[in-house]
């Protein structure tokens, strides 16, 4: 009979463990991004920034920037912004034209979840 309470305990403990610490099995989600997403921005953006909700591991995160056409543009590295580890910034090689773009991104957060989506925005 003492088996039964002592299960019970057990089971009690690992649920209120699991429902006390959530930000265990958390994403980094896209808070944020600029230019914003269904934005016209009247001119090129130096760079894509993109703010998450967790810190990201820049190494193993990315930014693919496709414009009119479905061409491929060129980005500089990704890197954290220097003073927020949830912010991903990718400088941008070239202004870009008018017209409309595809931002893909994919981020792996300091908790070795992995994240993907996408959004887009246009030039005036």
């Amino acid at each position: 009979m003492a088996l039964f309470p002592a299960r019970f305990y057990r089971a009690l403990a690992l649920v209120a463990a699991v429902m006390t610490a959530p930000g265990v099995w958390a994403h980094a989600h896209l808070k944020q991004q600029q230019p914003a997403a269904n934005a016209t921005v009247a001119t090129s953006p130096e760079a894509l920034t993109l703010t998450f909700s967790e810190g990201i591991e820049p190494a193993f995160s990315g930014v693919r920037l496709t414009g009119p056409g479905g061409k491929t543009l060129k980005t500089g590295a990704v890197k954290r912004a220097p003073n927020d580890d949830k912010q991903l910034v990718a400088p941008l090689a070239a202004p870009l034209a008018s017209g409309e773009y595809q931002v893909q991104w994919h981020v792996v957060s300091v908790d070795g979840h992995k994240t993907k989506g996408s959004y887009r925005f246009s030039v005036k």
